[in-house]
């Protein structure tokens, strides 16, 4: 069973990908980066690691960007070996913001509208689902 989390400020593209992460496991979700970050706090003080965490770059309080990495540095110093792994969703197809995206530690990058053929099979890569 996966354990994902969703950090979306849009209720739309948050819901889109709540429902379908929800058929492999447990899904949290968040509205911005801070409740990103403190959500991802909270599972590693309970030993509950997320598998899999969604991250809009663009959101209010603390962008995607930043949200990334402080869960980067949370994973450091927790020791954690087999870190989440982040997908940066974004309706930006600047170049710049992909590669800063990537260079940020997150491992795959999806534009908005996201196309779920094309999520499940990032999922499948990383080995997540079958």
């Amino acid at each position: 069973m996966m354990k994902s989390l969703v950090a979306e400020d849009d209720a739309t593209n948050r819901k889109l990908l709540h429902t379908v992460l929800s058929r492999y496991g447990e899904c949290d979700i968040a509205a911005d980066g801070k409740e990103a970050v403190d959500a991802v706090r909270v599972a590693h003080q309970n030993h509950q690691n997320y598998d899999l965490v969604c991250m809009d770059i663009r959101m209010p309080k603390m962008d995607g960007q930043e949200a990334i990495q402080e869960i980067r540095r949370l994973e450091s110093a927790a020791g954690i070996t087999k870190t989440a792994r982040i997908i940066m969703t974004t309706a930006d197809t600047n170049m710049d913001s992909i590669a800063s995206a990537l260079l940020g530690r997150c491992n795959a990058y999806m534009v908005k509208p996201i196309d779920i053929r094309k999520l499940k099979k990032e999922l499948k890569a990383f080995g997540l689902i079958q």
